[in-house]
């Protein structure tokens, strides 16, 4: 029997979300505190934002720490009064992992092993937050969890990020055979909706950005390449009910979108949507990356696992999820700019 996604309310747990003011992890945020959690946030704020959170700021159950994961003590220090641990701090976009793999590598693995040692130490459970690069060049019709990772060559940068969360989840396995650790993960494939920007090379928000302006949406190499959208909506529930099941421990997740879509077919999709002038304009990978860039041509989602577990169902459409991005970035003034200041944000405390 499933278990149900949407839990019922009055946890009295206390969640620590690491990576709390970014795109995924804010709504996380908000789901726990509907749910009776009491939360703590750890963010450094180098790719998330205080803004993103500016809509709780003011409970009274919630702690928002200014800190890094790469800090043991700090670490120790917000997860000591902790039940649980949703682990998302992570150097994220195929952007940012190309101009800064060094920076990548030391958050996603030195991070993540900082993490998991102090949720031993503090006996806390973890829900580690992966991705579908993960299975790398893989063309697979539907990429089930013991699916085999096809990667490139390792000196290149492009395959850093892909690297590292693998190691992250091998992390993850050892602590949960080797010291008891109870620790579960789950795949995220291409989750878009709100406060997601396109500041790292966020495919969705970017193009939607450019038809609200109706500019020229710029898809990358020939645009064939197909991918899988899933609404932060539908994804959020599914990893607290994942972390919260006996049956989850030691074990990968998909969560991915149920429509398989080209990149080229979604600008049009979005031109459509938002009635927007804009037309498409193919950009050839060396100009928007290092040459030698390679993407992947398909990654397309097995969610029976998931299903099975918890019932998890990606039910938002695409049409839908488009609409409430466009509607953010207009509400939030991002057009402009991604860092622009918010008045009476969030301010997060510093840890020593």
């Amino acid at each position: 029997m499933s278990v149900p996604i949407y839990p019922g309310r009055g946890t009295g747990r206390t969640s620590l979300v690491t990576g709390g003011a970014g795109f995924v992890g804010s709504h996380l945020v908000e789901h726990l505190l509907d749910l009776g959690d009491e939360v703590v946030v750890l963010d450094d704020l180098s790719t998330g934002s205080a803004r993103n959170l500016a809509g709780v700021a003011d409970n009274p159950r919630l702690t928002m720490i200014h800190g890094s994961i790469l800090n043991p003590t700090t670490v120790g220090q917000a997860i000591r009064s902790c039940d649980r641990v949703f682990h998302l701090a992570a150097a994220v976009g195929v952007k940012l992992i190309v101009e800064q793999p060094l920076r990548g590598l030391r958050i996603n693995i030195h991070g993540t092993e900082n993490v998991l040692t102090a949720a031993i130490e503090h006996q806390a459970s973890v829900l580690l937050v992966s991705t579908s690069e993960v299975y790398g060049k893989n063309t697979a019709d539907r990429l089930r969890e013991d699916s085999d990772r096809v990667l490139g060559d390792p000196l290149l940068s492009r395959w850093t990020y892909a690297g590292a969360k693998g190691i992250d989840e091998a992390f993850a396995k050892a602590y949960c055979d080797q010291e008891g650790l109870d620790v579960s993960i789950v795949r995220l494939f291409n989750t878009v909706g709100p406060r997601q920007t396109g500041r790292y090379g966020m495919v969705l928000p970017n193009l939607v950005g450019q038809a609200l302006r109706n500019q020229p949406l710029t898809v990358f190499g020939d645009g064939r390449q197909t991918r899988c959208f899933s609404a932060v909506e539908d994804v959020v529930p599914a990893m607290v009910a994942i972390e919260r099941d006996p049956r989850a421990r030691g074990e990968a997740y998909n969560l991915g979108g149920a429509r398989e879509i080209s990149i080229l077919d979604l600008a049009h999709e979005i031109i459509r949507t938002l009635d927007s002038r804009s037309t498409v304009e193919l950009v050839p990978y060396e100009r928007a990356y290092a040459p030698g860039f390679e993407d992947m041509r398909r990654r397309v989602p097995d969610n029976t696992k998931a299903h099975a577990l918890v019932g998890y169902e990606p039910r938002t459409s695409l049409t839908s999820t488009i609409m409430r991005v466009a509607a953010d970035l207009l509400s939030r003034e991002r057009l402009g700019s991604d860092a622009m200041p918010l008045a009476g944000a969030a301010t997060f405390r510093g840890v020593v």
